[in-house]
């Protein structure tokens, strides 16, 4: 992977990106197909595949992938395609007795037009090496790897970071703004004296990635992507990293010595007998429930781990980090285009941090029920002791871990109810996620959405002459799109209006059948105020 020397980072850019892990990675890549002149600084030279963490994708941040024109691609490398399996299986080992089964889970198989990308399971390190080449690709020479942020200080007209490659050595690089995605750990939230607010779980859990040979002719269940193995022996969730030999499992209840010493019994219990394996990596972790008492200080914004924490069951952490980067990367992108005023950037914390929370309470409860509480005497039983204690564990499998598994509802649902950059928030459509339809060619509604705001015209006459002449006046990108008949027709039904404005992110700002008699404020408002005095980004370039 190309980058840049530290001793050559360029002196001054728009956005400085503090951690290239897929949160930060996101940001720039959202920021620089907008012509921003982004920095990302990385300590890790290269994308580890030692430990996947997150690996599901959920359909949003698909959706988000296709914007990029990065789905395909990232398809392409993920070892797990949909196809091969859309099954979550509970069973007392991979080679014992099934209790219960989810089908069609985390959004692995379409829904007719509710979306265009269905889910994917990939390990983390497939997206990373994928927007690793996407900002490469935007931006050569503005992803700095080996290298970390040690130092933030910021003024009223920009922030000062100094950059240190590793060895001591330092440089500072000056920026119109910066993004903290550096992590639980990270030095942008200290350095603007934002702390975690929330709590951790009491039990520890033990990850660990594991080679086992022939294991695949051992598993009973046929293919999954995840297996919730409920047996005394070895509580845990396991699941394939690939169709060949390569796993990941998690150990309820399992502390970091004692997994560490134990790491092959616990392969076997979840195997449900002895199997070859040999132990990749480790990483013993507790759950947390956290966010930050402030996502923003004057320049300088937080995101992804860095700004929240929540427990992984659900799969919604990284895929949450996802949509911040992709809520602030194109407010960021249209205050240094100019068409953005200061509210715009307010709304980042107004309208994320509702998210955060919302998703931060659906993981904990995902959590509270787990293999450890799922376990009873007889599981494995021949007899009909074993039978009830089998149908009595399904039972309660499909009461507490559905929500878990089809959150759709969830994912697809998050709305800004209350954002000072959507103007009728309190109407059914506004600040949801625009409804996704299939055009008569194929293509996806979302395709044609321009990069700016979008005016969705849902009837012939739809008067969209005064929404176009307020963009235009205020500088603001506008397109206007007029559906086809006859789905234009079922569309404004579903709506409830005939004109829909829609936000780069494809988030409905406003709807109604008439252009508000002041469209100018209207457009003011969506675009956060008044715009500031700010060079765009080809004027800034030139000064840079």
């Amino acid at each position: 992977m190309p980058s840049v020397s530290p001793m050559r980072v360029p002196g001054r850019v728009q956005v400085l990106v503090a951690g290239g892990g897929p949160v930060g990675l996101a940001a720039a890549v959202e920021l620089g197909r907008r012509g921003i002149d982004v920095l990302v600084v990385e300590p890790r030279a290269a994308v580890s595949h030692a430990r996947p963490r997150c690996k599901t994708l959920n359909v949003r941040t698909m959706e988000h992938l296709r914007r990029w024109s990065l789905a395909e691609r990232l398809r392409a490398r993920a070892p797990l395609p949909p196809s091969w399996s859309q099954d979550v299986v509970f069973c007392t080992s991979l080679s014992g007795r099934e209790l219960s089964r989810f089908t069609g889970v985390l959004g692995l198989v379409p829904e007719g037009d509710r979306f265009p990308e269905t889910g994917q399971q990939a390990p983390q390190y497939v997206l990373e090496e994928v927007l690793r080449e996407a900002v490469e690709e935007i931006a050569p020479g503005r992803l700095v790897l080996g290298s970390k942020v040690v130092g933030v200080y910021q003024d009223d007209e920009s922030v000062a970071v100094t950059v240190d490659n590793g060895t001591g050595r330092r440089v500072v690089v000056t920026a119109d703004y910066v993004i903290g995605c550096d992590g639980p750990r990270s030095v942008v939230r200290d350095e603007i004296g934002a702390r975690y607010v929330g709590g951790e779980a009491l039990r520890p859990n033990f990850g660990m990635v594991f080679e086992s040979p022939g294991l695949w002719e051992h598993v009973a269940h046929g293919p999954a992507v995840q297996y919730w193995v409920v047996n005394a022996a070895a509580p845990a969730l396991v699941g394939p990293l690939d169709r060949t030999d390569t796993w990941w499992a998690i150990g309820f209840g399992v502390d970091r010595e004692t997994g560490e010493r134990e790491a092959r019994r616990i392969i076997d219990g979840v195997a449900g007998r002895p199997v070859r394996a040999k132990v990749l990596s480790t990483d013993p972790w507790t759950a947390r429930m956290m966010t930050v008492d402030r996502m923003r200080d004057g320049r300088v914004f937080l995101a992804g781990d860095a700004a929240h924490l929540n427990p992984p069951f659900g799969g919604h952490g990284l895929n949450t980090g996802i949509g911040d980067a992709v809520d602030l990367g194109w407010k960021l992108a249209a205050v240094l285009d100019g068409w953005g005023g200061p509210g715009i950037l307010d709304s980042y914390e107004s309208e994320r941090r509702p998210v955060q929370e919302r998703v931060i309470r659906e993981a904990t409860a995902n959590m509270r029920v787990l293999s450890t509480e799922l376990y009873a005497d007889d599981l494995d039983a021949d007899d009909e002791a074993g039978a009830r204690a089998r149908r009595a564990a399904g039972v309660r499998i499909q009461e507490t871990k559905k929500a878990e598994f089809h959150s759709l509802d969830l994912v697809l649902g998050l709305r800004v109810a209350d954002s000072p950059v959507v103007p009728a928030a309190r109407t059914l459509w506004a600040g949801a996620r625009l409804p996704h339809l299939f055009l008569a060619d194929g293509r996806s509604l979302y395709d044609v959405l321009g990069a700016g705001l979008t005016l969705l015209a849902l009837t012939e006459d739809a008067p969209v002459a005064a929404v176009e002449e307020a963009a235009r006046l205020r500088g603001v990108p506008l397109g206007v799109v007029r559906l086809p008949e006859p789905l234009a027709a079922g569309y404004a039904a579903k709506l409830g209006a005939r004109l829909v404005l829609v936000r780069p992110d494809q988030v409905v700002a406003w709807l109604g059948d008439e252009a508000p008699e002041d469209a100018v404020s209207l457009i003011d408002t969506v675009g956060g105020g008044a715009p500031r005095p700010v060079h765009t980004s080809q004027e800034r370039k030139h000064h840079v």
